[in-house]
């Protein structure tokens, strides 16, 4: 492109975003679907009827979402994933639920970061420590609820083998 013509870009033309055109494309959907949502919620707030009926929806909607999540959290998986999604939805409705979800962002950023400065020994340990807790909170899960004992059968599986 020639020299005098960079300046006369408009807004939304290839080049004006660093990492690609579809990045902007997406930007645009996601903040135009963002004002959608904003405002159809606005306008069932606005009518007192409407605000109680969507304060029950995502209550019940959230409730559901987070029971799920504790459900799972013994299980490998997205359990604790499952407990912060129901908070992100609860936090649509519920002040409370804001403030949690924001403790819970902070907290979440804050030991990444801590994790990640590390060097990669202590990120060994870390991550073997929680391999282990995962595999602990699995056999207790699977002997407790199930009655299957999976040390007991490796074990004499071993004793007879």
């Amino acid at each position: 492109m020639p020299k005098q013509q960079r300046g006369r870009r408009g807004p939304g033309t290839p080049g004006d975003a660093p990492t690609g055109g579809g990045t902007a494309v997406a930007e645009r959907r996601g903040g135009r679907l963002r004002q959608r949502i904003s405002t159809t919620l606005d306008l069932i707030r606005a009518n007192p009827t409407g605000r109680v009926a969507l304060k029950i929806f995502i209550a019940v909607a959230g409730a559901i979402v987070v029971t799920v999540g504790i459900a799972l959290i013994p299980l490998p998986g997205p359990g604790w994933l499952l407990v912060i999604a129901g908070l992100g939805v609860w936090a649509v409705e519920f002040h409370w639920a804001r403030r949690l979800l924001a403790f819970t962002r902070r907290h979440v950023h804050a030991w990444t970061r801590w994790a990640t400065s590390r060097s990669l020994p202590v990120r060994l340990v870390l991550g073997s420590v929680g391999l282990v807790f995962v595999a602990t909170v699995v056999w207790l899960s699977l002997k407790y609820s199930l009655g299957i004992d999976l040390v007991a059968g490796v074990l004499h599986y071993l004793a007879t083998h």
